[in-house]
């Protein structure tokens, strides 16, 4: 499968790494053969693993490929954001989120790059006709369902897969958001990115991906970051109830003037 994405756009894979070593190379292969015209740059948190080492090796190799050396582990958010940055700074058109862990299979990417053609953000989804997941355990099933149904509720999103973290983005999407102020470090960062690219008034698309369940390392999945996004995910629903309430109620105390004029 080749890479559809419109001609002359230049598209940046962003792969954040903690502890991958053993992942990187086959992603990093694997996004070879399915979009060879895209460059990557591999994000990773200062790995105790060598992670970062086996990036640069492949880049020294490679020259399509970068890394950009971060001294912390400080979040999914943080490290995307550092590469949302180093991108638009270097004029890409599209720039994409993938996991290094191999749950994002790169061989999807092109359907994601052919959406982005009349979408300005594309989720690779997992509960849209033809989603899947594969090799998860029924907690985790239980988890991100309900997870998504409460966010979709919360929120009062149309978006399926909220908490998806396999993304398209088109630059101007990036550029139009306050990125500096994201606040979300864990997962919970799709999810705020989702709810800022909607109520900024982009269009969105989702589009079916096969998710499998790393075979290899351990997931970065924890209870801090589940409690992160049902804190933060409260919050903003609350905020946004509050602003339609207000909304509401100052359209409501505006008298008509046909009736004033009359009285």
């Amino acid at each position: 499968m080749t890479s559809q994405q419109p001609a002359d756009e230049r598209v940046l894979v962003i792969v954040p790494t903690y502890n991958e070593r053993e992942n990187l190379p086959l992603v990093l292969d694997r996004l070879r053969v399915a979009v060879p015209d895209a460059d990557v740059l591999v994000v990773d948190d200062g790995s105790p693993d060598g992670t970062g080492e086996i990036a640069d090796q492949r880049a020294a190799a490679d020259d399509r490929i970068s890394v950009m050396h971060r001294t912390e582990k400080n979040g999914l958010g943080a490290a995307y954001i550092a590469g949302f940055g180093w991108g638009l700074d270097r004029g890409y058109d599209i720039l994409v989120e993938m996991d290094a862990d191999g749950s994002h299979p790169p061989e999807h990417l092109p359907r994601l790059l052919s959406a982005s053609a009349h979408a300005d953000l594309v989720i690779g989804s997992r509960y849209v006709p033809g989603g899947k997941i594969m090799n998860w355990p029924v907690s985790r099933h239980l988890i991100s369902r309900g997870g998504n149904l409460y966010v979709r509720a919360a929120l009062g999103l149309g978006v399926k897969d909220v908490t998806a973290g396999y993304r398209a983005y088109r630059s101007q999407v990036l550029r139009t958001l306050d990125l500096p102020t994201v606040s979300s470090r864990g997962y919970c960062f799709q999810v705020e990115m989702t709810m800022r690219t909607v109520d900024a008034g982009f269009a969105v698309a989702e589009v079916p991906i096969t998710f499998t369940e790393r075979e290899i390392g351990e997931s970065k999945m924890s209870g801090d970051i589940v409690q992160e996004a049902y804190v933060n995910v409260t919050k903003w629903g609350i905020g946004r109830r509050w602003n339609q309430l207000r909304h509401l109620g100052s359209r409501s105390g505006t008298r008509n003037p046909e009736s004033v004029r009359s009285s």
